[in-house]
């Protein structure tokens, strides 16, 4: 279970949201909405372990990330507005890199199937430089679909994606829950995700 306690955060002087609790257990899915400058970016790396908030704690497994989150690191996927890819290497470099920092089994195989699944058959070996912004987040998203783990923090997962990309994703996420995975996401695009979960607006 992932569980967010009494949670704010500031940027400046501005307050961007207050009071923030929510339990998400096994199976369940978290979605942020609100406009633009609103936190959900903020709040979505507090979750991640990336920065801390200004008040009020996150807790997986019971355990206060404040205090160790090498558990959560190790049992997260996030994919941000920033893909953590390296332009200079193709997808398949880049999955094998991710793999190796994640202490994962990289399979050759299985990587060509999911690239292609997501329709990068043909540019697995092609350099990040020459794909769309739209293929290059298929390459990150691939992650979720290759090294398996309870929780994904997805911030704008449908940016740049086509109607099949799009398919593609939300069928992922659903397969994931399905699982008893955790998902957290935000998205100016709304979808249908045939599994429990809830919404929670950051717009004051």
């Amino acid at each position: 279970m992932l569980i967010g306690q009494q949670l704010a955060a500031k940027k400046g002087r501005l307050t961007l949201f207050q009071n923030m609790d929510f339990e998400l257990p096994a199976g369940q899915w978290l979605f942020l909405s609100g406009g633009n400058g609103s936190g959900k970016t903020t709040l979505l790396r507090i979750l991640c372990g990336l920065g801390l908030p200004d008040h009020g704690q996150v807790l997986w497994r019971d355990t206060p990330t404040q205090i160790d989150c090498s558990a959560l690191h190790r049992e997260m996927v996030y994919v941000g507005h920033a893909l953590g890819l390296k332009e200079e290497l193709s997808a398949m470099e880049n999955l094998r890199f991710h793999a190796q920092m994640t202490e994962h089994v990289f399979d050759t195989a299985q990587t060509r199937e999911v690239l292609a699944t997501l329709g990068l058959k043909g540019r697995e070996h092609l350099s990040l430089r020459v794909l769309s912004q739209g293929q290059k987040r298929r390459v990150a998203l691939a992650k979720l679909m290759l090294y398996p783990v309870p929780l994904w923090i997805l911030d704008e997962p449908f940016v740049a994606l086509d109607a099949q990309g799009l398919k593609v994703l939300v069928k992922a996420m659903q397969a994931h829950l399905q699982q008893r995975g955790l998902l957290v996401y935000t998205s100016h695009q709304r979808v249908e995700i045939d599994a429990p979960g809830m919404e929670m607006s950051l717009n004051s």
